[in-house]
């Protein structure tokens, strides 16, 4: 085991959202990652989680990167992009260069640098037809990238098992506890290291509806999920305006 610190860097994907503690704090795929890893290394393993829902992609790289850097930790986590696809402001070719330039920044230090080419989250959403050339594009970015500095390439995108709905939250975009183990288990598996046989399983697919229960279903969602989101955009504001890091420094980690 050659990683005795682990720094995670991104949005809602990497905070946690929607996999819950019992206190309502969120866990998520990293924090099940340091914990495998701490197991291994013992107490002297540390971790922090720099993560912010909601966060875009030149807030992710402006306020996370350079503490994670400075943090000289052994591994680090960099997802993000996902929010900026769905804005209408989305520059790709701005993105592209720039994400280059970050891997390049983490790398510096010798971390070895885990980065993620996203799942097919747009199967059950709307807006399909102008998003998903987005994220190929992002997820072509990043294989590059990842390829040109020798970071540690998980792709989910390549894993059927994410169009399983069960895999995903309520809300449609994040993932539920199961999808966040199923992360979990992809990037401990590309580290080499060992994780829980029930991780990488996938539930059973629920039985389609029929079409009027369907629709049902799509109208509570839009009103629960779809038009908060929407308010948010029209008027400037996050879901992660008033959240902060955390684990927002490198500290032991506890069962």
């Amino acid at each position: 085991m050659r990683w005795r610190s682990f720094v995670a860097v991104g949005d809602s994907f990497t905070e946690g959202m929607d996999d819950a503690y019992p206190d309502g704090s969120y866990r998520g795929w990293a924090d099940l990652v340091a914990t495998r890893l701490a197991a291994d290394v013992g107490p002297d393993f540390r971790y922090a989680n720099l993560a912010i829902r909601g966060r875009l992609f030149p807030s992710v790289v402006n306020e996370q990167v350079p503490a994670a850097v400075a943090m000289k930790p052994d591994l680090i986590s960099f997802a993000a992009g996902g929010n900026d696809v769905l804005r209408r402001t989305f520059d790709p070719d701005a993105l592209v260069a720039r994400f280059d330039d970050v891997v390049r920044q983490l790398r510096s230090g010798g971390a070895d640098v885990v980065l993620f080419r996203f799942a097919d989250v747009m199967a059950r959403l709307p807006g399909q037809r102008l998003v998903a050339p987005r994220i190929e594009l992002l997820n072509r970015a990043v294989g590059e990238t990842a390829e040109r500095h020798g970071a540690i390439l998980v792709d989910l995108y390549a894993d059927a098992g994410f169009l399983n709905p069960m895999l995903w939250s309520t809300d449609r975009l994040h993932l539920s506890a199961a999808g966040h183990r199923r992360v979990a288990g992809q990037v401990l598996t590309a580290l080499r290291v060992g994780c829980e046989e029930d991780w990488l399983l996938v539930p059973e697919r629920p039985l389609p509806k029929p079409w009027l229960a369907a629709r049902a279903d799509d109208l509570r969602w839009a009103g629960r999920h779809l038009a908060p989101w929407l308010k948010r955009r029209l008027t400037g504001r996050s879901s992660g305006d008033t959240v902060t890091a955390k684990r927002p420094s490198l500290s032991p980690v506890t069962d």
